[in-house]
């Protein structure tokens, strides 16, 4: 039986946040053999996966300020950086589940995501649609996006997917992160998260441990659950 499963690989979980382009190649090798065992022992499976840019591409995106908009030679230049940084690592990616033996492709948003304000509007999925029908591996990430108010902006891995999810339909949406969960303030894993209870535990959440221009665990949580809700 075919299932789609969106996974999403943390940018703190492949790479050290707290230091400038640095990847966690074990952790990723490691990642990679896994993802290569599910293939092997489900053949049905269809997979989506992305990454977030962790101590590549938020690092400087900050510098330049990309998510709050680009204008001026100066802020196109940082835009491109951004974009240049994300690519590094997407490749690092995409080498290692090569090498596991997934047949992966990347396929990067700066290229299929039109925005509005900050916002995705529009999202190329055909190209997607054809890896998945192929038996590839689509490989996205968070990167940069043109926008018709703005000029550009930065989309996260989350806002990537939650886009796709109303055309391919997920069985799964995951997201791997570096902990057992999410956790509260005091580093304990809350066990459950729903829209009753997010009021609850929102101050908790806090943002990231590294540099994360996307707005951290908080943001992530609270589009999960929006996107669990269209399901």
């Amino acid at each position: 039986m075919t299932s789609t499963i969106f996974l999403k690989l943390g940018g703190s979980l492949i790479t050290d946040k707290t230091g400038v382009e640095a990847v966690r190649a074990d952790v990723l090798a490691r990642l990679a053999q896994e993802i290569s065992a599910a293939r092997q022992a489900n053949p049905g499976l269809q997979l989506l996966l992305g990454h977030g840019s962790g101590s590549f591409g938020h690092v400087v995106a900050a510098k330049y300020g990309t998510r709050r908009g680009v204008t001026g030679s100066a802020a196109w230049r940082g835009f491109a950086e951004v974009s240049a940084s994300a690519l590094r690592l997407n490749a690092l990616v995409k080498e290692a589940l090569l090498t596991a033996g997934v047949p992966a492709i990347s396929l990067s948003p700066s290229a299929s995501v039109g925005c509005e304000n900050g916002r995705i509007v529009h999202i190329a999925s055909s190209p997607i649609e054809a890896a998945l029908a192929a038996g590839l591996v689509p490989v996205t990430h968070g990167d940069v996006a043109f926008d018709s108010q703005i000029g550009g902006t930065i989309v996260s891995t989350e806002e990537v997917m939650m886009a796709l999810a109303a055309t391919l339909r997920p069985a799964w949406l995951l997201l791997a992160g570096e902990t057992a969960g999410v956790y509260d303030q005091q580093r304990v894993t809350i066990p459950l998260i729903t829209p009753h209870n997010l009021a609850d535990i929102e101050a908790a959440l806090g943002g990231s441990r590294g540099t994360d221009v996307t707005g951290g665990m908080a943001t992530k949580v609270r589009g999960m659950l929006a996107l669990a809700a269209q399901q």
